[in-house]
């Protein structure tokens, strides 16, 4: 790859974080945006209820069946998923508007989707989040008190599913110890930064101006 194609890459980097229900990620991803101004997350369309607490163009696009499947038809997703009976994409618009202004962007969902970003962006950088047992992932669950047992039972069996696409992606780690698992991700995504590819656009006057 010569230079001038390194320069003409888009600017920032793509990461795709993905984990069983109740692993943890949403808190992680949360405290990661705390710490870190150059990254922002992609906030993703979704046709299931809005829950108390969250804020529509926040937490979520809240849209109807009819609102989501318009948006997909014009081939507006980047990714999209039907996760847990709910519709879920991502806008490929949001995403490439944030990455060619230079930020990073985090992609906050499931290993479906993750493969068909993978498909079109096969430079993302992808990470797995796992749970320490699957026990402990159902009492997280248990603890939230947001879902039925049923839901529950439910969200655990598609939880063992979703692990077993573990070996699809970059980087993995355990969140055992939230703080680790905290510095764990930052870590990936500062390596990612000092790749050559990242620097050498960052920097491309320097670069110009000594080659």
């Amino acid at each position: 790859m010569t230079l001038s194609m390194v320069l003409n890459q888009v600017a920032g980097n793509l990461f795709i974080i993905t984990a069983a229900s109740g692993a943890g990620k949403t808190s992680l991803v949360k405290s990661i945006l705390m710490h870190d101004a150059q990254i922002k997350l992609s906030v993703s369309h979704t046709t299931r209820n809005q829950r108390v607490g969250e804020e529509n163009g926040v937490h979520y696009h809240f849209v109807n069946e009819t609102q989501f499947l318009s948006i997909l038809s014009e081939g507006g997703f980047l990714e999209s998923a039907n996760v847990h009976g709910a519709k879920y994409g991502t806008s490929q618009a949001a995403v490439d508007s944030a990455l060619n202004a230079g930020y990073d962007v985090i992609l906050e969902i499931d290993w479906q989707g993750a493969a068909q970003v993978r498909a079109i962006y096969p430079q993302a950088i992808s990470i797995f989040i796992l749970p320490p047992s699957v026990e402990t992932l159902e009492q997280r669950l248990n603890n939230r008190g947001q879902d039925s047992v049923e839901v529950i039972n439910k969200r655990v069996a598609a939880a063992r599913e979703e692990m077993s696409h573990v070996v699809e992606f970059d980087y993995v780690t355990i969140n055992d110890n939230f703080d680790v698992a905290l510095q764990d991700l930052m870590a990936i995504i500062r390596a990612n930064r000092l790749k050559s590819t990242s620097q050498l656009q960052r920097y491309a006057a320097l670069v110009q101006n000594v080659t």
